[in-house]
């Protein structure tokens, strides 16, 4: 007999079991894999070291008092002060976004018609407060050009998503509140720049904002997590645990698992991918499931290459370069993974994490790892100075990869919530709400876990 079981071992799954385990539930945590972390996985391979999934989390306050609380800030690494420098692709030359105001006016990625077109923002009327896609909301406020070369290319590589299809209200909740506040994204953005610099922050001034791994891989995280979880007498961690049912019985509900193990908890925490719990819902309530099924996840696969100094000229002095779709090239991105953090790759070589596929053009990720490998290096090679074959290379396929938060995605959430408001003791929870990000997931079960014991 549990007070909670969780089911799905990735960032919301743990810290909500952590939270949890915290408090003196009785709490079980079940995964199906071997292992924790949901997408975060390092593979290291000799000397080169790479992320199959998230490379980085963004030292904001959440994370690092997670990480002050596991213990994990003197293992954490910062990324290289380099990586602030970020390329995007303008007529097949890689350009710097610029990071100072007069960089900005010089820069060719935007031009002086879509500087005169910035400068009307603060004077534009407010839009309707129905539902709007990012393209069309991106577009009325600040010109199709920042869509066409800014944020098409980022949507592509943080959400592997289409602009056009997302909500704004829905994917970048912060924007769409930024004009019904404030009138202006501008004035907005302006006026929350000044409110951050009063407000004193709990991270400290070398940390704050900061990208963050572990010498050993992101994976460290979730591994830590476990560890503290299973070091709870009131709590317990079971992998190799694919559930097959859950339901509810005798005022309780219990979950199956393929070799027929059974447990028994007063509450159930389902955190794991849209697809999966409407699998295990559907005997239980459509109403539960139809919202689930309309989630998109596009495939992407993540290309890692690595290449000998004298074979990649470009010096990757960066976080990675974005490639706007309007540039005819099907490489969403790549991070500059060697230049990010120390210890990627051997002395003398350069790795590339390369992603390709997402919603704009899933069928980029068909083919074998020849294939894809020289697809991606023929999309590069001119951009990064590519003269050679790669030494060492991985191809990891994500075939549901970032779930999509499109036009209708909030109206879907309120009514699965209406629908689990109707099964006591139901939880519904994972990156295909409250934000994708590790961090947002970290966070959002934090929250869950506290909100399960104030109601205990």
């Amino acid at each position: 007999m549990l007070d909670t079981l969780v089911v799905g071992g990735g960032a919301t799954g743990l810290t909500a079991s952590w939270s949890l385990a915290k408090g003196r539930q009785r709490v079980t945590l079940l995964e199906a894999g071997a292992s924790v972390g949901g997408n975060i996985a390092t593979e290291r391979d000799g000397e080169w070291q790479i992320e199959h999934g998230p490379n980085t989390v963004i030292m904001k306050p959440p994370l690092y008092a997670l990480l002050d609380e596991l213990g994990l800030l003197d293992e954490a690494q910062a990324a290289n002060a380099v990586a602030n420098k970020r390329y995007v692709v303008l007529d097949s030359h890689l350009e710097a976004l610029p990071m100072k105001p007069l960089a900005a006016l010089r820069s060719p990625l935007l031009g002086l018609g879509a500087w005169l077109r910035l400068a009307r923002e603060p004077f534009l009327p407010r839009g309707r407060q129905s539902e709007e896609t990012l393209a069309a909301f991106v577009s009325r406020r600040l010109g199709p050009r920042v869509l066409e070369r800014m944020v098409d290319p980022f949507v592509s590589g943080v959400y592997a998503g289409d602009p056009a299809r997302l909500s704004v209200q829905a994917a970048m909740p912060r924007l769409a509140a930024l004009e019904a506040e404030h009138g202006s994204l501008i004035r907005g953005g302006l006026k929350r720049l000044k409110q951050a610099r009063r407000e004193p922050s709990p991270v400290p001034a070398d940390w704050r904002g900061k990208l963050v791994s572990f010498p050993g891989g992101l994976e460290r995280l979730p591994e830590r997590l476990a560890e503290r979880i299973s070091g709870c007498a009131s709590a317990a961690i079971e992998t190799h645990c694919d559930v097959v049912s859950v339901i509810r019985e005798a005022g309780l509900w219990r979950a199956e698992s393929r070799d027929g193990r059974a447990w028994r908890a007063r509450s159930l925490v389902l955190a794991v991918p849209a697809p999966v719990a409407a699998k295990l819902l559907r005997p239980l309530d459509a109403a539960l499931t139809e919202p689930l099924e309309a989630i998109v996840y596009p495939p992407v696969n993540a290309i890692a290459l690595g290449f000998r100094d004298a074979d990649l000229k470009h010096p990757l002095d960066g976080f990675g370069v974005l490639l706007p779709r309007a540039e005819g090239r099907r490489t969403l991105g790549a991070l500059f993974s060697s230049t990010l953090f120390s210890g990627r790759a051997p002395e003398g070589h350069k790795l590339l994490n390369v992603f390709i596929g997402g919603r704009q053009d899933p069928a980029a990720t068909s083919g074998d790892d020849a294939t894809l490998i020289a697809r991606v290096i023929d999309e590069l090679g001119d951009l990064l100075d590519i003269r050679g074959e790669p030494v060492w290379q991985r191809v990891t396929r994500w075939p549901q990869a970032i779930p999509q938060y499109e036009l209708g995605h909030l109206e879907r959430l309120a009514a699965l919530d209406a629908a689990a408001a109707g099964h006591d003791g139901l939880h519904l929870a994972g990156n295909w709400r409250g934000g994708i990000s590790v961090g947002d997931c970290l966070e959002n079960g934090r929250l869950l876990g506290e909100r399960l014991l104030a109601r205990a």
